[in-house]
């Protein structure tokens, strides 16, 4: 039998990122993504493009928020600034994107505002 041919994209299983502070989550938090995204630490290889799954578990709310996007940012290790190594995720077009989205950004608030480094920016 032969195996199914993959291109462009891997499925390296789902991620979790538990975020317990807003200001961790501003951080992570990625507004000038069209559809937002988030920044996730990780030591694993990806490539821009790949498809990731993401379960985010955000401040003290219990519901997690599962939702896929692509990969758009890559900080590698030892990059400029001390940035934190990892990936950053655009979310997918989809419903759960959006509410994954929308959800953060009321988190947020007026922290959005702030001029706060960030660990894409």
């Amino acid at each position: 039998m032969n195996e199914p041919v993959r291109t462009g994209t891997t499925r390296p299983g789902v991620l979790s990122l538990n975020i317990k502070e807003k200001a961790a989550l501003y951080a992570s938090y990625m507004p000038f993504v069209k559809g937002g995204g988030i920044f996730i630490p990780t030591n694993k290889p990806y490539r821009l493009g790949d498809e990731v799954f993401m379960l985010l578990s955000l401040l003290d709310d219990p519901a997690k928020i599962a939702v896929s996007g692509h990969v758009i940012w890559l900080t590698p290790q030892g990059a400029h600034n001390n940035h934190q190594q990892g990936i950053g995720v655009r979310f997918s077009g989809n419903e759960a994107g959006a509410q994954a989205r929308k959800k953060i950004e009321a988190l947020l608030g007026g922290y959005l505002q702030s001029a706060r480094t960030t660990h894409t920016m």
